[in-house]
């Protein structure tokens, strides 16, 4: 079973094509400080969290280090909860530049003690 298989839920892409609200989500990836990058807009949810599944298990198939830039999360449950958990389990994350509502939901659920969290990416890229 893939990452994204076990956050989403789903394992083809019928499963991923409902329609999203007016925070779609975007990801995107690249490379900074010998870490992955993946920057991620929008809002998360079980029914939107497939594309940053996808990029996090992308990005850690190609390197050991990946970087959430959370900057431009503007809603998350615990279905990015999820994904951050299991993504820790199998690369070396960091969370950063995480808004505040996401600062609070990692705090909340004793999160924001598993991983590395970091206020920029550059940071968390050299940590």
């Amino acid at each position: 079973m893939s990452l994204h298989e076990a956050v989403a839920g789903c394992s083809d892409a019928a499963d991923m094509s409902r329609p999203l609200g007016p925070e779609q989500p975007s990801v995107v990836r690249y490379a900074c400080g010998g870490a992955q990058v993946v920057g991620a807009r929008g809002s998360f949810d079980l029914s939107s969290i497939s594309p940053l599944a996808e990029a996090l298990n992308r990005a850690a198939a190609e390197n050991s280090k990946v970087v959430l830039d959370a900057s431009g999360i503007t809603f998350a449950d615990s279905s990015l909860l999820n994904l951050l958990i299991l993504t820790h389990r199998t690369v070396d994350l960091r969370v950063a530049a995480p808004t505040r509502q996401l600062c609070r939901l990692l705090e909340i659920t004793g999160v924001d003690a598993l991983l590395t969290v970091r206020s920029t990416v550059e940071e968390a890229a050299a940590c």
